[in-house]
């Protein structure tokens, strides 16, 4: 048998992956801060890459919660 559907914690998963995601962010730019005279150029691209997806994932699971809480 199929478990229930059970979507009450889907606001506080969301928030979580949101937070984690910051974090992410905000690591790879203190990285870059830190080391951007010690990496390549197509390394710093790479990264700045990475951040855009993420600043996109973010805004993703920022609608996601806003529709979860409209539900």
């Amino acid at each position: 048998m199929a478990k229930p559907d059970d979507r009450s914690n889907n606001p506080a998963r969301l928030q979580n992956a949101i937070d984690h995601t910051l974090a992410n962010m905000h690591e790879a730019e203190n990285y870059l801060d830190e080391h951007a005279d010690e990496i390549s150029a197509a390394d710093k691209q790479n990264i700045e890459q990475k951040n855009q997806k993420r600043q996109q994932a973010i805004n993703g699971f920022i609608e996601e919660k806003k529709d979860e809480q409209n539900v």
